[in-house]
């Protein structure tokens, strides 16, 4: 698919600790709306299973900061087989785009089996890239990314604010659907993903209390799929 013809879309990171956190939550809660997929506390676990090809080439373009690159995984939400979302990210410049394909869990299966068979068929272009990528790339399944989510959303420019936390790796697992799959934490402390998602412009009372109640958290370009990867010994994560 063309670059230039994805939605594209701000995605701002930061590093927060437990104060920043439990202090702008709480004021997000009482301007934004609540995601409605969360549950009485606002949340929902997400497991992904990403995928990169023989050579790690997501992984390693992401740390060296390779301005265009795509990473492909496989989402599903509180460990149900329900709903399957296969998703390609798309990394544009500063910019991000996001393609996702529901999926029946046969699919799903096939595809963590690394068995692209039938997809060059398919009317989808998803479908069609993760076939390239599967035959030609050798595309497969590596890591298990594990986070409980808490988001909040406001109409405006579609913004959408979450803070992920309980981040952990499965290592080598590719059990997507086994809630007992031995998992650890990348990091060393506890700390929680901040991430602010706009289409062009951020409203200015958004961002004043972002500012405001984030001071000293610092922006960074934070990979979830390149922390859990941390322990294969490939290279250093940011």
């Amino acid at each position: 698919m063309a670059m230039n013809s994805l939605p594209l879309r701000h995605e701002l990171k930061f590093f927060i600790n437990e104060m920043q956190y439990f202090v702008l939550s709480g004021i997000l809660d009482q301007l934004l709306q609540r995601d409605p997929n969360g549950d009485e506390y606002n949340e929902y676990h997400i497991r992904s299973c990403y995928f990169d090809t023989i050579q790690n080439t997501a992984f390693f373009d992401k740390l060296a900061g390779v301005q265009n690159r795509d990473k492909y995984r496989i989402r599903i939400y509180n460990f149900s087989d329900q709903v399957i979302k296969l998703e390609c990210k798309t990394k544009a410049g500063n910019l991000i785009s996001k393609r996702s394909l529901s999926i029946p869990k046969l699919l799903c299966e096939q595809l963590l089996a690394g068995d692209p068979t039938g997809l060059e068929t398919t009317r989808s272009g998803l479908l069609n890239d993760v076939f390239r990528e599967m035959t030609v790339n050798l595309l497969r399944p590596v890591v298990l990314v594990d986070y409980v989510r808490e988001a909040y959303l406001h109409p405006a420019e579609e913004v959408r604010i979450t803070f992920d936390k309980q981040l952990r790796t499965g290592l080598w697992s590719r059990d997507l659907f086994d809630p007992h799959v031995p998992t650890i934490p990348p990091f060393d402390e506890n700390v929680i993903i901040l991430e602010v998602k706009y289409n062009r412009m951020l409203p200015a009372y958004i961002r004043d209390i972002l500012s405001t109640y984030c001071q000293g958290a610092q922006q960074s370009a934070i990979s979830k799929y390149t922390w859990c990867r941390r322990f294969e010994g490939l290279a250093e994560t940011e």
